[in-house]
């Protein structure tokens, strides 16, 4: 009965340093998020730096889309082709 309850006891203990351990990393992810939010905040006060960003991000968009295309037009035009010679 001793042993069980030193057992238990340390599980326990064992359960909380983990659990202290997961409480903080999520709590330092937490405040590195909070800090990336508020630098990005302060960036888009400026309305220079926010046309900036907003025309980066554009233009990334553009591109994606820009290659989303060509491999749909691929994609067409191989089972275009697999249709001309199967039939």
């Amino acid at each position: 009965m001793v042993n069980f309850l030193k057992n238990a006891f340390r599980d326990m203990k064992e359960s909380a340093k983990a659990q202290h351990k997961v409480d903080k990393a999520n709590f330092a992810a937490a405040k590195a998020e909070a800090r990336a939010s508020w630098e990005e905040a302060k960036v888009m006060g400026s309305s220079s730096k926010r046309k900036a960003m907003m025309q980066k991000e554009r233009k990334e968009a553009i591109a994606k889309a820009r290659k989303r295309q060509a491999q749909a037009e691929a994609r067409f035009n191989a089972a275009k082709l697999s249709n001309k010679i199967d039939g």
